[in-house]
């Protein structure tokens, strides 16, 4: 595997689209989850994903993303899929995803939290993506 160019998983992000995630960030948040996933076409990293875990009660997936040009392949899916196997044995294993994305997610198995709430950094553009609602 590759030794990871975080230039080009910020690149990635941009591109997928999920927003601007800088390549220290994204070395930080990726150095810091229990499991990673990326997917290479050569050397060239075309999706990713990552999940927060404890070992036992609850993994978080989060930040799968695939480069446009390589969407409707199933690499999404796949990536999603190494996660959740990685994750087996946890009690929970939450995402959220993007608006318009929860069909794949519900196809894998993952159903809607009526319970769910979050705060973010930047509250009205979560909002605006229609992330978070008030009511």
């Amino acid at each position: 595997m590759p030794e990871t160019d975080w230039e080009a998983l910020s690149a990635l992000y941009r591109a997928a689209p999920l927003g601007e995630k800088s390549a220290a960030h994204l070395q930080t948040v990726f150095g810091n989850s229990r499991y990673r996933c990326f997917v290479y076409d050569g050397e060239r990293v075309i999706a990713a994903g990552r999940a927060l875990a404890d070992g036992l009660d609850c993994s978080y997936l989060c930040d799968v993303a695939v480069l446009p040009a390589y969407q409707g392949q199933g690499l999404g899916r796949a990536v999603v899929a190494r996660l959740l196997a990685l994750s087996h044995g946890h009690k929970k294993i939450i995402l959220y995803a993007v608006p318009g994305k929860e069909p794949l997610y519900r196809r894998l198995g993952f159903m809607r939290m009526t319970t769910a709430m979050a705060v973010f950094h930047d509250q009205m553009q979560a909002l605006e993506r229609g992330l978070l609602s008030e009511s």
